[in-house]
């Protein structure tokens, strides 16, 4: 499908554009608080319908509608009274925020169809992992190869940048949990495979930076405070998520900006 209609339409109705992208967000983050209850239970994604997993009465279509329902129903169930997390609405307003940034960061081309797919599962594996300290194979193995299909077909990278990453990404996240015995598990390791297919592996680095430093402030402050013990799980996912999701935007640029510094 060629961009350039895309592109007029986005040029003489921009306001319009942009609201369109919103709904698209808020839809596509409720589907995500789906993915994000049901994949850790190995649940199917479309049966049965959304339900209260209190007193299991099945949702209304105007009691599913993004962020909308959550405030007109005060945060509770409309059967049983029971709250809703908060989770639901939060996740759903991240989802249209990251991908109206998209939008204003690619426009409607297909680099911004490949950012929202990647954002999206990013969302939804920091959610997971927050949760259940699980980073699920059913969306990271997957991504990996539709993000190397999706650079190839669209032209965002070459093939051998894809490749690099994800090589690049498997050597490095190996080696820490060789050495770290189990100190951190094999779901970072496809995680971190999913985001070098994606971004490449020149912003792959300024990914897995980012995560670090973010990772390493964090643990320090919480044993710092005394929330979490030395010996305490703290998830990475979320980390490497937000490392991708800044390298997305900036990584190849701060990349050329770090080697023609250096190189200077």
């Amino acid at each position: 499908m060629s961009v350039a209609p895309l592109q007029a339409l986005a040029d003489a109705w921009p306001a319009g554009m942009l609201a369109a992208v919103v709904l698209f967000g808020l839809a596509i983050g409720s589907f995500l608080n789906v993915v994000i209850v049901r994949v850790p239970a190995g649940r199917s994604l479309w049966r049965p319908r959304s339900a209260c997993p209190r007193c299991s009465a099945l949702l209304s279509w105007y009691d599913n509608i993004p962020v909308l329902s959550f405030l007109v129903l005060r945060g509770r169930c409309r059967t049983c009274g029971v709250p809703i997390a908060w989770r639901y609405p939060i996740v759903e307003a991240v989802t249209a925020v990251a991908l109206v940034l998209a939008y204003l960061a690619f426009g409607p081309t297909a680099e911004f169809v490949v950012a929202s797919v990647l954002l999206a599962a990013l969302i939804a594996i920091t959610a997971i992992d927050l949760q259940h300290l699980l980073i699920p194979d059913v969306i990271t193995l997957p991504g990996i190869l539709v993000g190397l299909v999706a650079n190839v077909a669209t032209g965002r990278m070459s093939w051998i940048d894809s490749v690099l990453g994800i090589t690049l990404a498997s050597g490095l996240f190996l080696a820490i949990i060789l050495v770290s015995r189990g100190g951190m598990g094999g779901g970072d390791l496809k995680l971190g495979a999913m985001l070098g297919a994606f971004l490449g592996w020149k912003a792959l680095l300024f990914a897995l930076f980012v995560a670090v430093i973010l990772g390493g402030v964090l643990g320090i402050a919480l044993v710092a405070s005394g929330l979490r013990g030395r010996k305490d799980a703290v998830p990475f996912g979320p980390f490497l998520a937000v490392g991708g999701a800044m390298a997305l935007f900036w990584g190849e640029r701060v990349f050329g900006w770090w080697v023609g510094g250096f190189g200077g």
